[in-house]
């Protein structure tokens, strides 16, 4: 029975504004992850990161902040910073496929060098301030590789391993490899989190009927696809389109004050939250295609109030499919 969910970070959505206003209207989950950041080698923090990482915008929110680097004293430094700041445990980004990101070693790009990751737990491990968890995929390449990589992971006390079952090359397509999450659950010393493809109450069902030893999720996309969806998990309400609609208006404000009356900025970042809201509307082709290519905020504020008047919401008789 699941009994923890976290919110994942999604780089470009789940960011400061999003949180603290998805936080207002929609509940159930238990920690919100911020996206990640990656320490300079000079141990500054730009003003980008500060905005997010900033306790002051994410103590009322239980928060864990994602950190993303192959070098240990960077990862320290990063742990040492956001201790003082008030934070009780930091996360590593072992999952990221992106290319550039992956061309740096970094992210799942890591995985590809398990000596050099034994070595960087070895040295962040012998002097961590804060309990670190791990965000990680099985692999670069193939599933195999999580054998070699669990071994390393079961050195070390980490707060909680969250797994994505697929290797980088997956992206975010394709099955994921349950078979491979299975053993892994059965050999981890750690306590194991479940992510990946989690988008309607009955794909976690699902889950939980095939692992009932997972008490543990993360959930990104399906929580921004329907913002109710983890309050359906404790047994609440789905989303309701006068609530959708106050959700809606309070982030575009809240993305218009934070880039101080930007308003066509403020459209785009809500262009983005659209990109996997449409997905819990009925007959939205035609709009959707608006959505993507509008260019002024007036055009978007159109599209978004006629979705909202005219288009179905995916009822539960449909399999809460979003």
């Amino acid at each position: 029975m699941i009994q923890t969910i976290d919110f994942a970070p999604l780089d470009g959505i789940t960011k400061v504004v999003f949180r603290q206003v998805w936080s207002r209207y929609f509940g159930g989950v238990d920690r919100y992850f911020i996206p990640f950041f990656s320490p300079t080698p000079h141990h500054t923090m730009t003003p980008r990161d500060l905005r997010e990482v900033d306790f002051a915008h994410n103590a009322s929110l239980p928060s864990v902040p994602q950190v993303m680097t192959k070098n240990a004293d960077d990862f320290l430094w990063a742990c040492e910073v956001l201790r003082d700041m008030g934070y009780t445990e930091v996360n590593l980004n072992l999952g990221c496929p992106s290319g550039t990101v992956t061309a740096k070693g970094k992210g799942s790009g890591f995985l590809a060098h398990p000596e050099e990751l034994a070595a960087f737990f070895d040295a962040v491990f012998a002097r961590n301030p804060l309990p670190v968890s791990v965000k990680t995929r099985l692999g670069y390449e193939t599933p195999e590789e999580f054998r070699t990589l669990l071994e390393i992971y079961n050195c070390y006390p980490i707060a909680c391993l969250t797994i994505h079952p697929r290797v980088r090359k997956e992206k975010y397509r394709g099955p994921v490899h349950l078979d491979a999450f299975a053993d892994a659950l059965a050999a981890s010393r750690n306590p194991v989190c479940y992510n990946g493809d989690l988008r309607t109450v009955e794909e976690v069902r699902t889950l939980e009927s095939r692992f009932p030893a997972v008490s543990h999720v993360m959930i990104g996309r399906g929580l921004v696809a329907d913002p109710a969806l983890a309050r359906k998990l404790r047994g609440g309400a789905g989303v309701t389109r006068k609530e959708l609609s106050e959700f809606l208006a309070a982030l575009y404000q809240g993305y218009t004050d934070f880039y101080q009356g930007q308003v066509p900025t403020a459209a785009q970042r809500m262009r983005e939250v659209w990109f996997y809201l449409i997905h819990l509307f009925d007959d939205a082709e035609k709009l959707n295609k608006q959505l993507r290519r509008f260019r002024t905020p007036a055009e978007y504020e159109r599209i978004q109030a006629e979705i909202l008047a005219s288009c179905p919401l995916r009822s539960a008789s449909q399999g809460d499919l979003i």
